[in-house]
């Protein structure tokens, strides 16, 4: 049966090659069990139910990947996305995360109709490989800003704005051991390695008395505080466009990348016949209904996770790795009372680690050419420094339009860039209208 459904042969692999795939895949990306819940339950949302709709979103959002486009990714809440969710649109903004849900929920509908009439690729070939690289690295500042604030590594100050915090608190301590329990063992290659650093300073907090071990066995939490608690109340409203336009965006380009990206490793993009260009549509399809399901569900954004990659480097090549990993998320729906034993400082390395990798990609911007360069790097730094990804965007994208338009290379601009450049100038004056 399993040969019938994943092609086993075909793509030469066989049963437990897939299933050390997926366990690989499992392990490199599983902290966000952890840490979804923890950074959307700053919004008010109930902890446990984040918990079990964050699995439940990823088991089956990587279950339609696995069985409609036999690929070998799995699919998860992004990270930058929930924290945009938390940190922006709720607590930034005012928006409750019923409404964040209702956000969510309609970037999925419109990502999914770009996806269906081809739109998502003609954005994607628009926008230049200098903003698209600074995206990832702008989300890991944010990233990396929210970990040090969780942590206490930074704290504020009514002069500077910002400092650094005590090192004789336990939290700073604990966060400055994780990340280098993670950076060491990733360099060393272990697999799990972000897991690993979370479990433990979370066992070395239990130990000290810093935190309350309940248990590790139960049966999972309700998900009814957040199932279906969606409110489409303030879709419509003029401040709520940057939401939707920011969500779609960070949806295209960190799920296309990743797909196009790890597809590429497993040699899947390798061969263009009709049949594998049917398998990388439906592998698009796949992500996209995801986002719809998990903000049924009560979760931020789902997006494929770029730690797929490292279950293909151990050898998955088909959907029964990625059959796999939905198993095992399913699984963890078991292990709930682990998330009230692992503290915020336990993820906050998690964050700080996933920026420094995600930086790198600031290596991909064209620095030579101004007219590339700064509209990148602004993309970069605003995002941390207004605490805002969308804030980011429209810095990036306003000023890559007037930097090419004002040096007389227009014609380098393309179509979708200038609508989105447009569609953000218009947010800032509507919203700066009354003020």
């Amino acid at each position: 049966m399993l040969e019938r459904l994943f092609k086993l042969k075909e793509h030469k692999t066989n049963v437990q090659t897939e299933a050390i795939g997926g366990m690989t895949t499992f392990l490199a990306m599983s902290y966000i069990i952890f840490v979804n819940p923890i950074i959307l339950s700053s919004t008010g949302m109930d902890k446990g139910s984040v918990f079990v709709a964050t699995c439940i979103a990823a088991a089956l959002g990587t279950f339609i990947m696995a069985f409609l486009a036999n690929y070998p990714i799995a699919v998860a809440p992004g990270m930058g996305l929930n924290a945009f969710f938390a940190f922006t649109i709720v607590a930034t903004m005012g928006f409750t995360w019923q409404q964040a849900l209702g956000g969510v929920f309609v970037s999925g509908i419109i990502f999914l109709i770009l996806t269906a009439t081809g739109l998502r690729t003609w954005i994607i070939e628009g926008i230049p490989k200098s903003l698209r690289s600074s995206i990832a690295a702008g989300i890991g500042l944010f990233l990396a800003f929210i970990g040090l604030q969780t942590s206490g590594l930074v704290v504020d100050n009514p002069a500077t704005l910002v400092q650094l915090g005590s090192l004789a608190n336990a939290s700073t301590l604990f966060c400055v051991l994780g990340f280098l329990i993670i950076a060491v063992l990733d360099a060393l290659k272990v697999k799990g390695a972000i897991l690993i650093g979370i479990l433990a300073v979370s066992v070395l907090s239990i130990l000290t008395g810093n935190t309350e071990f309940t248990g590790v066995v139960s049966m999972p939490p309700s998900i009814a505080p957040t199932f279906f608690q969606i409110d489409f109340s303030k879709v419509l409203e003029a401040g709520f466009l940057q939401i939707i336009l920011t969500l779609v965006l960070v949806e295209l380009f960190d799920a296309t990348g990743v797909l196009i990206g790890v597809a590429k490793r497993a040699h899947i993009l390798d061969d263009t016949s009709p049949q594998n260009k049917k398998r990388f549509a439906r592998a698009l399809f796949a992500d996209s209904t995801s986002i719809l399901a998990g903000s049924m569900l009560g979760t931020s954004s789902v997006t494929a996770y770029v730690e797929s990659a490292s279950g293909v480097q151990a050898g998955g090549r088909t959907g029964l790795t990625s059959a796999t990993v939905g198993l095992l998320f399913l699984a963890a729906l078991f292990f709930s009372p682990l998330l009230t034993a692992v503290p915020a400082y336990a993820t906050a390395p998690a964050l700080i680690y996933l920026a420094c990798i995600m930086l790198r990609e600031l290596t991909e911007v064209e620095w030579d050419d101004l007219t590339n360069a700064i509209p990148a790097a602004l993309m970069a730094f605003t995002m941390a420094f207004t605490y805002s990804i969308a804030n980011g965007f429209a810095f990036a994208f306003i000023s890559y339009v007037v930097l090419k338009v004002f040096t007389g290379k227009f014609k380098d601009v393309h179509p979708a860039t200038y609508i989105i450049a447009i569609l953000f100038l218009v947010k800032f004056i509507l919203s700066n209208m009354g003020h």
